[in-house]
């Protein structure tokens, strides 16, 4: 769902629920106002025990929309049956001139990809200076960011999601994935 299709079904329907599923960190530094944060992979985490207790519509979002998409799948197993994505995610929201808030959070996960894998490419290319087949790690990175493009994943995201600076304290998992499941409308 593009974005004026998404702000008029916020704007008709108070029950409507916008989710994003980036890391939180994602989230405290740049979000759609009225959005809660029930991060990708506390959704992977929680699996099958994961259920609707309403049928409001729920739009997912993130920062393309590849991994809202992975969220919808996910979710529409677990019996959600009003979901739809953002398309173009918070990137595409804030190119049509929609508001965000602006807060103090991490780096955004594609940034973090792009130090990671950069840094792996240049270190690979320097080395192989002096070790020749240290250049087989820079291939390494690139066929693996060509199979990212051609599959919409990334294995190198999902590798850094999992550090704990992007992970989800545990203490707040109940409340956060309230937010996607309770049967009272998530306050916008």
């Amino acid at each position: 769902m593009d974005t004026g299709r998404v702000r008029e079904l916020l704007d008709s329907d108070p029950r409507a629920r916008l989710i994003d599923v980036r890391t939180p960190g994602e989230f405290e530094a740049e979000r759609i106002p009225g959005s809660h944060n029930v991060p990708l992979d506390l959704l992977r985490e929680r699996g099958s025990s994961i259920s609707p207790a309403h049928t409001d519509p729920v739009v997912l979002v993130c920062g393309s929309g590849a991994r809202a998409q992975q969220a919808r799948d996910l979710l529409e197993d677990n019996g959600f049956q009003r979901l739809t994505v953002l398309s173009g995610g918070v990137g595409g929201w804030q190119e049509q001139g929609a508001p965000v808030e602006r807060g103090t959070g991490k780096w955004a996960m594609e940034r973090q990809v792009r130090l990671v894998a950069g840094s792996i490419v240049l270190a690979g290319v320097l080395g192989s200076l002096r070790y020749p087949k240290l250049k087989l790690l820079a291939g390494f990175i690139g066929g693996g960011l060509t199979f990212s493009a051609l599959t919409n994943t990334c294995g190198m995201a999902r590798l850094l999601s999992l550090l704990p600076y992007n992970r989800t304290p545990a203490q707040d998992a109940p409340r956060l994935l309230a937010a996607l499941t309770a049967d009272t409308a998530a306050a916008r």
